[in-house]
């Protein structure tokens, strides 16, 4: 099998950036983006991806209305859990 899971990257959701609007979360096709706990830096509720699970299709970003709030790279620095 030529798919290694390793040779697949996953986007990231910029918490700083994030406002929360989650049709992202709705629009995932596996189910890897969700609800962060509390509020970031904006004082808006915000979403992560599971780098595990994502499968990098990109719909997230197509369908995100917050200019930079996903990048098309695995960044786990930009995404921050607390």
């Amino acid at each position: 099998n030529m798919m290694k899971r390793s040779s697949i990257l996953s986007h990231t959701i910029v918490t700083k950036v994030c406002e929360g609007v989650a049709d992202c979360a709705e629009a995932c096709p596996v189910a890897c983006i969700h609800e962060g706990p509390g509020k970031n830096l904006k004082g808006t509720s915000w979403y992560w991806i599971d780098f595990s699970v994502c499968i990098d299709c990109g719909i997230c970003l197509q369908v995100c209305p917050v200019k930079g709030a996903i990048i098309a790279e695995e960044r786990p620095e930009y995404q921050e859990m607390s």
